[in-house]
């Protein structure tokens, strides 16, 4: 048994890496900027908050700490992430050789000879910040990653239930050796063992060389869709990025960043790590198969509340980052007093903005055959988990902390509301977050369609019912 801290545990590798590190026995502690996230995921492992860029938030994370798993990238943060990434490895790394701290584990990027992509380059200069402390490091470079909310898998995913036709940058052609998950955790855990495996550097790939476009054709057959790829040299990569921003519901941080790690081929030898923990690799026809088998599972994991809702409701269509807008505000007021006004909603205060709207809407479903004029709620004063409030259920209930509603009208896909409220002294910062799983085409469509009314209409929400708390009565003027 060891002591391992897990920094990055909530993003993609980290949050399947902790279970397995948990079931052999380890202690883990797990950090992150909003540890009341990561106690949702009901780990039993301790939580911290933790920031790299913070360095004194960094001591009481890494007390008693013997190995650390560095999952920590800034992809999503804007320009200049770069610095930020390093300036985090250095901060890490200074912290560790204080607090003893015996080995430290880092997932980088593969390194193509003169690459040009400003992720490969971050990836690369965050391991040698790491690398020039006085702690031992483990680098583990990896290509592609195949599995529930990888971007790139995630991304071809919704290429295809999105589009019939792509029209692509060259960059779809280059070469790489795509992996599985599970073969990377393989060789994640497996190094923890290895003792001749601190201080040295390990590339790992999958078993078979593919381009994007031959990965997106495989994957196309394999759910049994039919698409056409036209290559064009006009796309670069920037103009990609933004383009995926509309097409798919990846992160555009992280789309940004795949594809600018796309533009040349992504190739590795990685006889070192197979000599040392040799495994049968997953082919890629199986890992898109084990993939989608473990997407719904994992996407109610990420939300251990509304799991049971989730797993019902999830489709394969669906994708699998949802999409979001909302709005938020500090009030002064206590979180009863702004909470006692959400309870409201569905009874005298309806939505709190644009009844009209919602009415219109609303008859719009009835028409073509949904419940959307069914009105209805149990009680006007209380509301349980479970609760139908007209057309909506309440899927999450936490009184005086959050309501989440699940949008019940027809539409392709699945979606709903949440209010979230965090106490801070006298006052309650309000946020309100609108979440879209958009199914197919249609569904993104039908997303980018009701924006410019949702910009409106979530903040004028928050507005009334910060008016409503301070008025100290949920009855509307």
């Amino acid at each position: 048994m060891r002591h391992i801290l897990v920094l990055g545990a909530s993003g993609f590798v980290g949050s399947h890496l902790v279970p397995l590190l948990l079931q052999q026995g380890h202690q883990v502690r797990v950090a992150g900027r909003r540890p009341e996230g990561l106690a949702q995921r009901g780990w039993a492992a301790d939580r911290v908050r933790a920031d790299v860029l913070e360095p004194e938030t960094l001591e009481a994370a890494l007390a008693g700490i013997e190995v650390v798993y560095y999952l920590v990238h800034a992809m999503t943060e804007g320009d200049g992430y770069g610095e930020r990434e390093s300036q985090g490895a250095r901060n890490v790394a200074a912290a560790a050789h204080a607090a003893g701290v015996a080995r430290i584990i880092y997932l980088g990027a593969l390194r193509p000879e003169q690459a040009d992509s400003t992720h490969l380059r971050s990836r690369s200069a965050t391991g040698a910040a790491l690398r020039a402390g006085s702690v031992p490091l483990t680098e583990i470079g990896a290509p592609v990653i195949i599995g529930p909310g990888s971007a790139a898998f995630e991304v071809m995913r919704d290429l295809l239930y999105h589009l019939p036709l792509m029209v692509t940058p060259k960059w779809v052609r280059s070469k790489m050796a795509p992996i599985a998950l599970p073969d990377l955790l393989h060789y994640l855990i497996g190094v923890l063992e290895r003792p001749e495996s601190v201080g040295r550097h390990y590339n790992v790939s999958g078993p078979e060389i593919l381009s994007y476009e031959q990965q997106i054709h495989r994957f196309a057959a394999f759910i049994g869709r039919r698409i056409r790829i036209v290559p064009v040299p006009l796309l670069s990569p920037g103009l990609s990025a933004r383009w995926l921003r509309w097409i798919t519901s990846v992160p555009t941080g992280i789309a940004k960043a795949l594809v600018g790690g796309l533009k040349q081929d992504l190739l590795a030898d990685d006889r070192a790590i197979r000599a040392l923990l040799p495994r049968r690799r997953m082919g890629f026809d199986e890992a898109v198969r084990w993939s989608l088998a473990q997407e719904r599972e994992h996407i109610a994991e990420q939300t251990p509340a509304l799991a049971p809702v989730l797993r019902r409701r999830w489709r394969p269509a669906f994708s699998f980052y949802p999409k979001r807008d909302g709005a938020r505000a500090v009030i002064d007021a206590p979180p009863a007093q702004v909470w006692s006004v959400i309870n409201q909603i569905g009874a005298a205060p309806r939505y709190f903005a644009f009844d009209g709207l919602w009415r219109i809407r609303e008859a719009m479903d009835a028409a073509i055959g949904g419940r959307g004029l069914s009105y209805y709620r149990r009680d006007p004063h209380e509301l349980v988990a479970g609760d139908r409030i007209d057309s909506w259920t309440v899927a999450e209930l936490q009184p005086q902390r959050r309501l989440s509603l699940l949008f019940g009208m027809k539409a392709p896909g699945m979606g709903g509301l949440s209010f979230e409220l965090t106490p801070s002294g006298d006052q309650t910062q309000l946020s309100l977050t609108c979440w879209w799983y958009p199914q197919g085409v249609w569904g993104l469509l039908y997303w980018w369609a009701l924006l410019p009314a949702h910009v409106l209409l979530f903040r004028r929400m928050v507005s009334n019912i910060e008016r409503l708390a301070l008025q100290g009565t949920p009855t509307p003027a």
